[in-house]
């Protein structure tokens, strides 16, 4: 009885750990950002999302298991053509996402193998439609264009890329030879188109610094001349208003009997000296008939004063 008892309890106590395990089995805790792909006898089932779920044991059972994270994956280096018929070395950098786990795992049998090898000959594809120049200076548009041609046939395999970055773009030896040299040639004439400029400045602000000066120095003689024609004409004006007042002084004092002595005085004074300087000068002295001693020469230039002052 008691064997019995015992192995009813051992029994027991293997389905109470068999149904543990079977109920351990069907519950699955997805990870944030993956998704599960269930299969059931072989077959797609269904995807589990990120959280508990349940599965069935023994019959169903976990495919595949997708990031839905953003991924990042290098390009390998390979040669391409541009254009114009030269060989490059480019590699680069693939960020793409898994936006449909079903398409992923039963669309292509590895996509991230797929993807890059896409986005290799969709770099070939894109570098030989533009020449060696474009693909240094228009580097964002050919990843754009790339991210573009990949995302048109990735769309089967539930892949989205996000973007395309463009590591190292090496051309032959040669080529980068004659760019560097084409460099060279740019950076010295850069450098003699500035120095020119710098000489042409330096020459015409010096030649307007002389204009300036020239125009300075002409409105400096202007500015001398014109003081200098106020100055002789204030002098003019001086000199006319001194003597105006001195003929009127002595006109006033030549209407006056003390005027008329003083008058009479000088002008014998100056007939005395005109004979005297004639006698110095001539031995043959002229004298009037009507008298030849001052004092009539005196009273012939008191009489023509007379005679003036009444007029």
């Amino acid at each position: 009885m008691d064997s019995i008892i015992s192995l009813l309890f051992s029994v027991e106590a293997v389905a109470l750990v068999f149904v543990l395990v079977l109920v351990r089995s069907s519950i699955k805790f997805v990870p944030q950002n993956r998704a599960w792909l269930i299969e059931r006898f072989g077959k797609y089932h269904s995807t589990k999302e990120a959280g508990l779920n349940f599965i069935v044991p023994f019959i169903d059972r976990i495919a595949a298991d997708r990031s839905l994270k953003e991924q990042a994956q290098d390009v390998p280096s390979q040669s391409a053509i541009t254009r114009d018929n030269i060989t490059l070395s480019v590699d680069g950098v693939l960020y793409f996402r898994v936006l449909d786990p079903y398409k992923a795992t039963y669309g292509v049998d590895n996509y991230v193998f797929a993807v890059t090898q896409l986005a290799q000959t969709t770099m070939r594809s894109e570098l030989g439609k533009m020449e060696l120049d474009r693909t240094f200076e228009e580097r964002s548009l050919l990843n754009i264009n790339i991210v573009t041609s990949i995302n048109e046939a990735a769309e089967p395999w539930g892949i989205q890329v996000l973007r395309y970055e463009i590591k190292d773009i090496v051309p032959p030896q040669s080529v980068m030879q004659s760019m560097e040299a084409q460099m060279k040639a740019e950076r010295v004439k850069r450098a003699q188109i500035l120095e020119s400029e710098g000489d042409r400045q330096s020459a015409i602000n010096v030649a307007e610094g002389q204009k300036q000066a020239r125009v300075l120095a002409a409105e400096a003689d202007k500015a001398e001349q014109v003081l200098q024609a106020e100055g002789e004409a204030q002098a003019i004006v001086a000199v006319a208003k001194a003597k105006a007042l001195a003929l009127k002084m002595v006109g006033d004092i030549a209407n006056t009997d003390d005027g008329q002595k003083a008058i009479q005085l000088e002008l014998a004074s100056k007939a005395i000296e005109a004979k005297h300087a004639i006698a110095k000068e001539s031995s043959v002295v002229l004298l009037p008939d009507s008298g030849t001693d001052a004092s009539s020469m005196v009273a012939m230039a008191t009489s023509i004063i007379g005679t003036l002052n009444k007029g």
